[in-house]
């Protein structure tokens, strides 16, 4: 049986769905390149959804492209274009990356912008509800009408408040009844794109705009949730707390989440500009190597990026190719399998490859699991 990592169960715990699984990761806010943490991202969703295709599932992963939020506006202004040119460029690059890297498609890809009646529809039903209220032109959500606020990270007052400032809120906006409430709608300045509502014309906020898309393209209740670490707070919180509000239903059955990759000691992010693009890195080596550097590394475990690692990679990627087309590929398949189903433990599993490659074993059919064709 397949195990992950439950983030809001704090546990390894089976995992268990129907014949078909909705799963939703949050996608890129598409202002820069593709760099390895996106990757690192992607690949681990990639994996898993390999292996639940190979347990019989059928997957239906939705990942959403955030093309209106504060980066993306800003870094428009800065270099002078129309935000959504700006968004089409790098949505355009991100996705011709993912596929080189070999990341299967996903069923859907849908964008912020192109959800607006749904979003203020959503926003309509948490008002309705009592969940939500007004002030200075703002729509924000009232974390206090949700009993369940913190299910998903378990973090204190103290901890929420400091990621919260960090992570683009404003816990020391004077217009909220509690630190914590978050934006749902909020006017546009000057410049930004608008869209007219009852409240005022505006734009959404960031948290609503995947709580709308997740539900209008898989329904009430996700299988898989996942994103980078950095989304527990205060975006899946949040996700969790407005969805459920709405519709009475549990939000999500299994959160899982990707590990932050680091440069130099810092995490890779675009606000820092620390980054290794994955589009550089294809000019110096395979799409397959970049794949093998990442799935060296465990998702429950943040790691930080060397170029020794591309170097690694290649040696592994030479020597599979290299090993004889013995027999035992199947008995290789199911130890893969094995591994992958301890919570997708891709560096056992790489492990295994390597070993049945040194002992002239057919390693076709288990690469071809971890997306390595040889």
């Amino acid at each position: 049986m397949l195990r992950l990592f439950d983030t809001a169960r704090e546990e390894v715990t089976p995992f268990e769905a129907g014949p078909v699984v909705r799963m939703y990761t949050c996608g890129v806010t598409p202002y820069d390149s593709t760099h390895v943490g996106h990757a690192s991202t992607a690949l681990l969703y990639d994996v898993l959804t390999r292996r639940l295709i190979d347990l019989g599932h059928e997957v239906r992963c939705v990942r959403n492209i955030t093309d209106v939020d504060d980066p993306l506006l800003a870094k428009a202004r800065e270099l002078g274009v129309h935000y959504l040119d700006l968004a089409a460029a790098e949505t355009a690059r991100y996705q011709r990356d993912l596929a080189a890297l070999d990341v299967l498609p996903v069923a859907s890809e849908p964008r912020a912008t192109g959800a607006i009646p749904d979003i203020r529809g959503f926003i309509g039903a948490l008002l309705d509800a009592g969940h939500g209220y007004q002030a200075a032109g703002t729509v924000y959500f009232d974390v206090s009408t949700f009993e369940r606020w913190g299910q998903v990270s378990h973090y204190d007052e103290e901890t929420m408040r400091a990621l919260a400032a960090e992570r683009g809120g404003n816990p020391d906006d004077p217009h909220k009844r509690s630190p914590l409430d978050f934006v749902l709608w909020q006017p546009s300045a000057e410049g930004e794109p608008a869209w007219d509502s009852l409240w005022g014309p505006g734009r959404p906020g960031w948290h609503v705009e995947c709580s709308t898309l997740a539900m209008r393209e898989l329904g009430p209740t996700l299988d898989i949730h996942g994103g980078g670490r950095d989304l527990i707070f205060p975006h899946h919180e949040c996700e969790a707390a407005q969805s459920e509000s709405v519709t009475g239903k549990p939000f999500v059955r299994h959160w899982v989440h990707a590990p932050l990759v680091g440069l130099d000691g810092t995490k890779m992010s675009k606000s820092l500009g620390n980054l290794v693009f994955v589009s550089d890195l294809l000019e110096r080596v395979e799409p397959v190597v970049v794949r093998l550097a990442v799935l060296a590394h465990h998702y429950r475990h943040d790691w930080e990026w060397t170029d020794g690692l591309l170097d690694a990679a290649a040696a592994r990627l030479d020597r599979w190719r290299g090993a004889a087309r013995g027999a035992g590929g199947d008995a290789v398949l199911d130890e893969v399998r094995a591994c992958l189903d301890r919570d997708l433990d891709t560096p056992s599993a790489l492990a295994v490859v390597d070993e049945a490659a040194e002992a002239g074993r057919d390693v076709g059919p288990a690469a071809a699991l971890l997306g390595v064709a040889l």
